[in-house]
This record gives C-alpha cells, sequence and structure tokens, in this order.
C-alpha cells in the first residue's frame, strides 16, 4: 500500500475515489468547500436533500461521471459541539470500511483540515494526520494466515491524504500514525498465532528475526538453564508442567545518549494459559492465547520504534512460558523461591501472570531504568470494572501514572487508574512464605498489582492490565493491538529530552 501526503488544492489531485467530510452543522471544512466547487455544487445539493446528512460516521457514495474523480464518497462528521477525538475517530473508521475493500485503486482522503474539538488530543493538523493514518493501516488489517481459501486482493493500492503542506512535521506525524498501525497490526498477528505455533520459542524467534530486519534493535534470549542460574524460581514454576521450555525474551534500542537510562518494557508472555492444576473451565479456553497480549503489545511497540528511529532507549522484556497441567506442573500449595529473594506460596496455578512478571521485574534492575512499564492480560477482575474501553493503571509514581493517562488521552487508547494503597496488600499475607500469590475475590486487579510492586521497589514502575483491551470476543474476535498507541505516544513525548 502507497500512502503519501499532498499539499496540492484537491481538484488539482486525481484519483478513483474523493473523502470528503460533511459537517451535520456549522462550517465546512475548506477542503469540503473546493470539492463541491468542482463538482458544481453536488456536495450542497446532497446535503440540502438529506442524501448525506452529515450525521457522525454516516457515509454516502456518489458514483460520478467525467469528474475529476470516479466516486465521491461523502462521511459525516457531526455537529461541531460534539465532534471530539473519540468521534472523529469513529467518522475516520467509517471511511476506511467504505474504501477498504471498494472498486477504487486510489482514494483521495480530504479529512485533516476538520476541526476537532472537546480536547487537544487531535487540536493539530499534525495530530489528525496522525490518527488518520494510523486508523487507515489498523482497519486495512487482515489476519487470513490459517484459512486454505484467501479472500481476493484488495483493489486499493494508494491512499493520497490532503494535507496544508507536504513539510516534515506533517509528514513526520503521518508517517508515526502508519507506524503506529503497523504496530498494533504486528501485535494483532502476534496475538492471534493459534498456540500450537506461538510458543515460547516462537516468540523469541519473532524477537530474533525483528532484530534481523531492523539494525537498531538488538535481542537476547534467555532459556531455563540462564533463568534457573539467576534464580527465577517463579518464572520457571509456570513452565514446570509444559513441553515448552520458558523463554526471558530481551529487546534493546539505543536511541538516546549513551548516559540517558532506558525507558522499560515488561510483558506477560503466557502463550496458552489452561490455569495449571487450577485448571480453567473448558469453555472459551481457546482465547487464552491470548494471554501474551502483554508481550504482543511490547512487540508492537517495538516495531514502531525501531521504524521511526526515536532520539530515545527502550528495553523489552518479555516473559514467556506456557501454563499446562501435567505430574511435573506446579501445585496448588507449592512454595518457591524468585529472583529477589521473596518466597512465594502459590495457592492457585491459574494466577501465573504475576509469577512469571515478577522475576522480569526484578531482571530489569540490572538496566538501572528511567521507568518500567509493565502490562499483562492478568486479571478477569479488571474486565469486571472496566470491561473492554479501558485499560487499568496502578502505579507507584504520580507523574508516571498522569503522563501514561495523558498518553491514553491523545491516542484514543484510554486507561483509569486504580489505588495501589498499603491497606489492600494484607490480603496477600502468607502463613507459610513471604506472600502468597492470590489475594482473594475483593479488589482483584489492585492485589494482583500489589504483588507486583513488592518486585519494583526500586524505580519509578507501573502496571498495565489490558485483560479486558488487548482482544475482543464474540463476532469480532482477535487481538485489538492495544495498548501500542499509549505506548508510542507515552515514548515519543519523551523521545530527545
Amino acid at each position: 500500500m502507497n500512502f503519501t501526503l499532498s499539499s496540492k488544492p484537491i481538484s488539482d489531485i486525481k484519483a478513483d475515489c474523493l473523502v470528503v467530510a460533511l459537517p451535520e452543522k456549522g462550517d465546512w471544512p475548506a477542503s469540503t468547500t473546493q470539492a463541491n466547487e468542482a463538482l458544481g455544487g453536488l456536495i450542497k445539493t446532497l446535503h440540502k436533500n438529506g442524501d448525506a446528512t452529515g450525521k457522525n460516521a454516516t457515509t454516502l457514495l456518489v458514483p460520478l461521471d467525467g469528474q475529476p474523480w470516479a466516486r465521491l464518497l461523502v462521511v459525516g462528521t457531526g455537529a461541531d459541539k460534539d465532534r471530539t477525538p473519540a468521534n472523529y475517530r469513529k467518522a475516520l473508521i467509517a471511511m476506511a470500511g467504505q474504501v477498504k475493500d471498494g472498486p477504487s485503486k486510489h482514494v483521495l482522503v480530504g479529512l485533516a483540515d476538520t476541526v476537532v474539538t472537546g480536547d487537544d488530543a487531535t487540536g493539530s493538523e499534525a495530530a489528525r494526520l496522525n490518527l488518520i493514518g494510523r486508523t487507515l493501516e489498523e482497519q486495512l488489517y487482515r489476519f487470513n494466515e490459517f484459512k486454505s481459501e484467501k479472500p481476493s486482493d484488495r483493489k486499493l493500492a494508494k491512499v493520497t491524504v490532503a494535507a496544508s503542506s507536504a513539510g516534515k512535521a506533517l509528514k513526520d506525524a503521518f508517517n508515526l500514525g502508519l507506524a503506529t498501525g503497523r504496530g498494533m497490526n504486528f501485535t494483532r498477528d502476534l496475538g492471534n498465532t493459534p498456540p500450537n505455533i506461538c510458543h515460547p520459542t516462537w516468540l523469541a524467534e519473532q524477537a530474533e528475526q525483528l532484530a534481523k530486519d531492523n539494525d537498531v534493535i538488538k535481542t537476547e534470549v534467555l532459556d531455563e538453564k540462564q533463568m534457573k542460574k539467576l534464580g527465577m524460581h517463579s518464572l520457571l514454576s509456570v513452565s514446570a508442567g509444559s513441553a515448552q521450555p520458558a523463554k526471558l525474551i530481551v529487546m534493546e534500542y539505543r536511541g538516546g545518549k549513551a548516559k540517558d537510562k532506558p525507558y522499560v518494557l515488561v510483558g506477560k508472555g503466557i502463550t496458552f494459559d489452561t490455569g495449571g492444576i487450577s485448571l480453567k473451565p473448558g469453555e472459551g479456553m481457546d482465547e487464552m492465547k491470548y494471554d501474551m497480549g502483554g508481550a504482543a503489545a511490547v512487540f508492537g511497540a517495538m516495531k514502531t520504534i525501531a521504524e521511526t528511529k526515536p532520539k530515545i532507549n527502550v528495553v523489552a522484556v518479555i516473559a514467556a512460558a506456557e501454563n499446562m497441567p501435567s505430574g511435573t506442573a506446579t501445585r496448588p500449595g507449592d512454595i518457591v523461591t524468585s529472583m529477589s529473594g521473596q518466597t512465594i506460596e502459590i495457592l492457585n496455578t491459574d494466577a501465573e501472570g504475576r509469577l512469571v512478571l515478577c522475576d522480569a521485574l526484578t531482571y530489569v534492575k540490572k538496566f538501572d531504568p528511567e521507568v518500567v512499564v509493565d502490562m499483562a492480560t492478568l486479571t478477569g477482575a479488571c474486565i469486571i470494572a472496566l470491561g473492554s474501553h479501558a485499560t487499568g493503571l496502578l502505579s507507584n509514581n504520580d507523574e508516571l501514572a498522569n503522563e501514561l493517562l495523558a498518553a491514553g488521552e491523545r491516542s484514543g487508547d484510554r486507561a483509569w487508574r486504580l489505588p495501589l494503597w498499603d491497606e489492600y496488600q494484607s490480603q496477600l499475607d502468607s502463613n507459610f512464605a513471604d506472600m502468597q500469590n492470590i489475594g482473594g475475590r475483593p479488589a482483584g486487579t489492585i492485589t494482583a498489582a500489589c504483588f507486583l510492586s513488592r518486585f519494583a521497589k526500586d524505580y519509578r514502575w507501573a502496571h498495565l492490565d489490558i485483560a479486558g483491551t488487548a482482544w475482543n470476543s464474540g463476532k469480532a474476535k482477535g487481538s485489538t493491538g492495544r495498548p501500542v498507541p499509549m505506548l508510542v505516544d507515552y515514548l515519543m513525548s519523551h523521545a530527545g529530552k
């Protein structure tokens, strides 16, 4: 797919399909006015007659005869007061849905000059171009790897986006959006891959391939023997019942100054979670291939970073394991010693994500991190609390938490902060070890983060519980690519500082 920016007047750009924005009320964007003049008042007539209402995310495709374009796609953008970033994104999604499988080979998009209100997330043309690029890549995604009959190739081959200029600032914003979308799609590819293929060794191979494809990435993979030598008995307890060995995957990007501390991303990579001896119900267990959603998001963020090469140092660590029941599996009641030296009584083997993450959080101290952000499909309790709209965020540092929340708002990949108060820690008390790995049903998301916080005391740390946001169930089942947009926005906001 060829994506380009053009600062030429709309009427001077030939394409198979022109896309314009039509507000329900209020002033028209300049590109819509120009297109209306070039079309002899057609858009005004369509609006007046009610064919194109302008209601947000509505579309009308009109064939043209003898015009600069073969088709006109009118996308409703609602009333000015209701044109929030979220509604603007809905309009972009509607646009992409119309053009991605249509007959047009070349589409000209005139949506970047639409005024968005509500907050500053898309308050500039650069921000809107970023979102247009990301949405196009995201909506063009297909996953047909395992279908014997592939759908026919799309006719769409080129998208030109009209902009006020084709200068570096706007190009960079647009290209960052495209790269973020590609990072999301990489995350989705990994998450959607079946668990008989996507196991820890395969994930490690993807990290090695990412380094081969991008010379700015350096990858190291630790095997079980190396992890055992480091004392990672908590992580290894999770893979004990599986024929697939665990891996600790480390990827480094050094785009900043040598003295700059790295921003560290840590991902939970449980490639399939049966629950272990604490076996899950059979219904819906197939979706536990998505329990490596945290790892997949880290991969996606690193792909975007590798493509855009910001001036920042980033280290990614993925704790990958498969949680299976067998005669060698960890039992409820077992006690293990983590890399930190703290002992853990494992009361439920289905609370395994925190067991792999805690050793990874101890391991990353070696990098003297600026901050550490871990992400994991950790608790069903987070789905109950926040549903599928917001990622759960908990942190030991207010500044870091606020920056991540702001990145989520800017990118539309939002999070909601939950408390990490000392009062919750007692729910993890054990009669036989330093702690137990579950804290009971009350405040399950919070007590899981409390557990992790005991291994993150030496640096600024935030935890993202993406159990509700990493994948969709039902008819639209599949990985979402979240929270890659939030991570990329956060990292870019610190690049070069």
